[in-house]
């Protein structure tokens, strides 16, 4: 069974408090962080489970949640998660190309993991970024303008990257 560490429990309970009473569910979205952040950066149907169980509430409540925002992983993923916008500006300017370009060169399809755990490509909507386009979310950040080019340095990157830390 998975549970909150006791620090992470009591971070829990923090976060939950910032609500007034009687809105507790207001308190998922974060919470729903905190285990992804916890369980190895995925929410397992036992981690929304145990989220539900803290928030007292459905647990249908919180996997519907969990299944509408691209933040939340629904299963593992890599080390690096790259999240191509793929609406109407970003497409213009060539996301879909840059989408293939990724797929063909780490011979992985949307939605999967490289075979060495580094690297997840996901499609995502409006990252709000359409000045920027083609754009992708990499951690906290953006990449903007992506070229092919743009994309090899960032593979390359993180691959120096995965190295160095190991």
């Amino acid at each position: 069974m998975v549970k909150f560490t006791d620090d992470k429990l009591a971070k829990a309970k923090e976060i939950i408090a910032r609500y007034p009473m009687g809105k507790h569910k207001s308190a998922l979205l974060p919470l729903l962080h905190l285990a992804q952040e916890n369980f190895g950066g995925w929410l397992s149907v036992e981690a929304m489970d145990y989220v539900a169980e803290i928030l007292n509430i459905e647990a249908i409540e919180v996997y519907e949640v969990a299944t509408f925002y691209s933040m939340y992983n629904l299963k593992p993923v890599g080390k690096f998660i790259f999240e191509v916008c793929q609406t109407g500006p970003c497409m213009l300017n060539g996301s879909d190309n840059i989408i293939d370009y990724i797929k063909q060169k780490l011979n992985i399809g949307v939605g999967e993991t490289t075979a060495d755990g580094l690297f997840t490509l996901k499609t995502v909507e409006c990252l709000g970024a359409c000045g920027y386009a083609p754009i992708m979310q990499f951690g906290k950040n953006y990449r903007e303008h992506l070229t092919k080019e743009r994309v090899d340095q960032l593979i390359e990157e993180c691959r120096n990257n995965a190295a160095t830390n190991n």
